[in-house]
């Protein structure tokens, strides 16, 4: 029976949730790193890096090599669904998603199910490209658009094919099975995904929340900051980085808040005369204490690394920014 989760003050919860999230200098390689995540969120922004990336740049440092994720994905170590990056370990819980996808009672349900019906056809065509081999989207657009050339001025064109082919993802009848220039190559799931456990749809999700709540050390509830038990609680070293929007320790904003009193906004969408910071800042991270936060910008171009603005407790930046242009390989960085 697992054991209940335990009370813990905010000290000790501010100092867990960083332990849990690996950002107390403990990572050690990216498969481990990832595992103990429980996932990578995927996002195609880089105005210093992808997110995917720049999440474990803040755990393993400037000797990171991104390539190793690439590497991990071809041999079926990681694997992409849903805009994330999964441990092969977490293949049971996915695939008892992708068997029932939502609540029978959810108002996406039939609509799903009424997009599915209406392209059929088109559902046909792409599992049939597909079982020659792996496609690129634009590839499938292609052989549509020979096909069918006076439909494909209608719903056969690139967005209807990249709607449904996230749709059939998301139930399990295609998967991404590669990257190509930074574009996701589509493949038959029956021929990517290996055999794995069979799990009911409320144990996958038992199986999620357990594994959440290891990964995120502590949640707020009712008042009161509630620990896994399998989490240690410890002195965090005394290192500075900072951390991704898309990070784990800071995604959910209220917890956030509530942990640290660090008010925290993505204000990428926010016009640019409302914004109270910047298009893409991060939070920096000495220790166990969210203390400022800045916006770096990397000009590839010029590999300069660029700080267009900072707030709060930015003594430590200079330690963080040297590490970041090391990782980016940077040749200036100006602050």
């Amino acid at each position: 029976m697992a054991r209940k989760p335990i009370q813990v003050s905010r000290d000790e919860a501010r100092r867990i949730a960083v332990r849990a999230q690996v950002l107390d200098g403990t990572a050690d390689g990216v498969l481990d790193t990832v595992r103990r995540l429980g996932y990578l969120q995927i996002d195609p922004i880089s105005t210093v890096a992808p997110p995917q990336h720049l999440v474990l740049w803040s755990r393993l440092g400037s000797g990171y090599d991104r390539a190793e994720l690439e590497r991990l994905a071809a041999e079926k170590q990681l694997f992409e669904w849903n805009a994330f990056l999964w441990p092969a370990e977490s293949l049971p819980i996915i695939r008892a998603w992708m068997r029932s996808p939502r609540k029978p009672d959810s108002v996406w349900t039939p609509r799903v199910e009424e997009f599915i019906r209406s392209n059929a056809r088109l559902r046909r065509y792409i599992r049939r490209e597909l079982g020659n081999g792996p496609m690129l989207s634009r590839d499938l657009s292609h052989g549509v658009a020979a096909l069918w050339p006076s439909e494909n001025a209608g719903w056969w064109g690139t967005r209807q094919i990249s709607l449904l082919l996230e749709v059939l993802a998301r139930r399990g009848e295609v998967a991404v099975v590669g990257r190509r220039g930074g574009q996701r190559l589509w493949g038959l799931a029956e021929d990517w995904y290996p055999d794995c456990e069979r799990l009911s749809r409320t144990e996958a999700n038992r199986r999620h929340e357990e594994q959440r709540l290891r990964a995120l050390g502590v949640r707020l509830e009712k008042g009161r900051w509630l620990a896994h038990p399998e989490v240690q609680d410890g002195p965090v070293p005394d290192r500075a980085t900072l951390l991704s929007p898309f990070d784990r320790l800071i995604h959910n904003r209220d917890r956030t808040e509530a942990l640290w009193d660090f008010r925290y906004r993505l204000e990428m969408y926010v016009p640019k005369g409302k914004r109270e910071h910047g298009y893409y800042v991060l939070p920096l991270l000495v220790g166990d204490q969210l203390v400022g936060r800045a916006e770096p910008f990397f000009d590839r171009k010029s590999g300069t690394l660029r700080v267009l603005g900072e707030w709060g407790d930015t003594s430590r930046l200079a330690e963080a920014l040297a590490d970041l242009g090391a990782w980016l390989g940077a040749t200036r960085i100006e602050s």
